[in-house]
């Protein structure tokens, strides 16, 4: 069993920045990517970004290109997700998930390609 569990969300203005954490724990050694999705009220959970555990390999969400950047520190099983320059129509519930399959990093974009999700964290952005 693998737990994921984000932290980092809140309030931040048009235009600020936030850090994102996803901590896993359990079964991790054999993870091969992790994602980051959102989901605003009303609408399909959305891909965000992934990362491999064991590359440098990242995929981005067109609508965060540039503006987000996913990173991950395997010594403490914990992937980051840096949001700057922050729009209101970034605001969502933010959910980190894992993938045991390894895959083509250009399929890692759908929710059902990932074994284990976290509970989610609230982000708010403010015009």
């Amino acid at each position: 069993q693998v737990q994921l569990v984000e932290s980092g969300g809140g309030l931040v203005e048009a235009g600020g920045s936030l850090r994102l954490s996803c901590a896993a724990s359990g079964r991790t050694f054999s993870s091969y990517a992790m994602g980051w999705f959102r989901q605003a009220p009303g609408k399909e959970r959305e891909f965000v970004g992934a990362i491999r555990w064991s590359a440098d390999n990242t995929y981005y969400g067109d609508s965060v290109k540039g503006r987000f950047t996913i990173s991950r520190d395997n010594a403490k099983n914990t992937v980051y997700l840096q949001m700057n320059s922050l729009k209101p129509e970034d605001t969502a519930v933010y959910y980190c998930a894992a993938a045991y399959t390894a895959q083509p990093m250009g399929l890692l974009d759908q929710p059902y390609r990932y074994n284990y999700w976290g509970q989610g964290t609230q982000v708010t952005v403010s015009s």
